[in-house]
């Protein structure tokens, strides 16, 4: 994404803001920063972080 974009929240029609969240990804969590409508909370997942840290955690159990 480029850094002078901005991302709207669908559903309110406002600016995302950077916020963090934790996520629940197969029995596993997690803390991560991602963007956020300051009106209804909606979170937007960049690829990066679905391939990413989601990615890790699959691996992590597989190993198991």
């Amino acid at each position: 994404m480029e850094e002078n974009k901005k991302l709207i929240c669908s559903r309110c029609g406002v600016e995302l803001t950077p916020a963090k969240a934790s996520f629940s990804y197969l029995k596993h969590s997690f803390n991560s920063e991602v963007l956020r409508c300051p009106e209804c909370g909606q979170i937007y997942i960049p690829e990066s972080l679905a391939g990413g840290r989601m990615h890790e955690v699959e691996i992590a159990i597989e190993d198991k």
